[in-house]
């Protein structure tokens, strides 16, 4: 069966689905979940809730210094969030900056390419 001339053959990607704010802010949050320590970071922080900076140098084999750098990365980009407690800050993961990239990458039009 011949298509019409007036039936798009495809959406237009003139009608993308992120606007250019959203896709930036959406990129800082895959860029800092690209490096394998940060993603291992993330993921222990997930699964405990709350975690102190002094219990992820011994999981993730890292000094203190480079777990600094690596929590800064991740609060930057808004998925997790501290709390200064004495010494050591508590880090716990923000969920509606983690469901922002799921529901980014879940997307139904995404599904469709």
């Amino acid at each position: 069966m011949a298509r019409s001339r007036t039936e798009p053959c495809c959406t237009s990607v003139l009608e993308a689905p992120l606007a250019e704010v959203e896709a930036d802010e959406l990129a800082q949050g895959f860029a800092a979940l690209a490096d394998p320590v940060r993603l291992r970071l993330l993921s222990f922080i997930a699964s405990a809730g709350e975690v102190c900076s002094c219990d992820l140098l011994v999981p993730l084999d890292r000094s203190q210094p480079t777990i600094s750098h690596h929590t800064k990365v991740l609060a930057d980009a808004g998925l997790i969030t501290g709390e200064k407690r004495g010494r050591w800050v508590w880090w716990s993961v923000v969920p509606a900056r983690v469901a922002d990239l799921r529901a980014a990458l879940a997307s139904t039009d995404a599904a469709r390419v």
